[in-house]
C-alpha cells in the first residue's frame, strides 16, 4: 500500500532542503524522480550522487509564464508525471512596513501561484490515467502570524485553501491533493533560526515532543501521501511539527 516503486514524481525546490531530501528518499524507494529548481550546479551534483532513476530540470518557478514549457521538460524524462510535490519556497522575512510590490509578488508567485499552475499543466495526463497525487507544502504560518512573515504567511495561508479547492476540482478524477505543514526543520529557509541556539531551543521547547524536526520525520508522511495508502484522504493539511501547533 505504501509503495512508490515505478511512479514518476516531480519535486520542486529539490536543489536543497526539504525538496532535495524528499527527492532522494523517493528515488531510493524506486520512484522515477525529476528534481526541479533554479540552481543547475546543485541539481547536477544531486543527480550524480543519487542512486536510482533521477533527472533534473532547471527552472525559475517564479516565472509563471514559463510553466507550460517547464511541464513539458519534466515529462520529457520519464513520461507523464504521476505525482507532483510542490516544495519550492521563498521567505524574505521583511517587516510589513518594508514589503515592496516586487517582493510581495515574487513571494506569492513561488509559494502559491507556481504550485497551482504547474499542477494545472499536469492535470490532463493524471485525469487520463485516473490516478494522481499533488502534495503542496504549507507552513506553521498557514495558521499563525510570525514576525516579519506577512508575505510568506499570506502565501502559505493560501496554500491551505488552495489545497481544499484543488481537491474539490480534481479528486473525482482519482487525483488526491493534500498539503504538509512542517514545523521547524534545518534548511536554507530556516538558517537564521537554527544559527541562533537560543531561538532554536525555544522552538523545540514549544513542541510536545521537545525537539525540532529532522528530514527523516518528513519522509514517511510524504511517502504515505504519495501512495495508495492515502487514497481516501484529500483536501487535508497534515502538520508535521512535533505538536508545535497543539500547545
Amino acid at each position: 500500500m505504501f509503495e512508490v516503486n515505478g511512479k514518476t514524481i516531480a519535486v520542486t525546490g529539490a536543489s536543497s532542503g526539504i525538496g532535495q531530501a524528499m527527492a532522494s528518499h523517493l528515488a531510493k524507494n524506486g520512484a522515477n524522480v525529476i528534481a526541479v529548481a533554479r540552481r543547475e550546479i546543485a541539481l547536477s551534483k544531486w543527480a550524480e550522487t543519487t542512486n536510482g532513476n533521477v533527472a533534473y530540470v532547471t527552472a525559475d518557478l517564479g516565472d509563471i509564464d514559463t510553466l507550460e514549457s517547464v511541464s513539458k521538460k519534466i515529462a520529457s524524462h520519464f513520461g507523464k508525471v504521476d505525482i507532483l510535490i510542490n516544495a519550492a519556497g521563498l521567505n524574505p522575512r521583511i517587516h510589513a512596513d518594508e514589503v515592496t510590490k516586487h517582493t510581495w509578488n515574487k513571494t506569492l508567485d513561488i509559494n502559491l501561484n507556481a504550485p497551482f499552475f504547474l499542477a494545472q499543466q499536469m492535470m490532463p495526463a493524471m485525469k487520463e490515467a485516473k490516478w494522481g497525487r499533488i502534495i503542496n507544502f504549507a507552513s506553521l504560518q498557514s495558521e499563525r502570524a510570525f514576525e516579519n512573515g506577512i508575505s510568506y504567511g499570506t502565501a502559505k495561508g493560501g496554500i491551505m485553501q488552495m489545497t481544499r479547492a484543488m481537491a474539490q476540482a480534481w479528486s473525482k478524477n482519482g487525483i488526491t491533493v493534500n498539503a504538509i505543514a512542517p514545523g521547524f526543520f534545518p534548511t536554507e529557509l530556516t538558517a537564521s533560526v537554527f544559527s541562533n541556539e537560543a531561538l532554536a531551543q525555544k522552538n523545540a521547547d514549544q513542541t510536545c515532543i521537545g525537539r525540532n524536526g529532522n528530514m527523516d520525520d518528513l519522509t514517511g508522511p510524504v511517502q504515505f501521501l504519495c501512495s495508495d495508502a492515502s487514497s481516501y484522504i484529500t483536501g487535508q493539511t497534515l502538520y508535521v511539527d512535533g505538536g508545535f501547533t497543539a500547545k
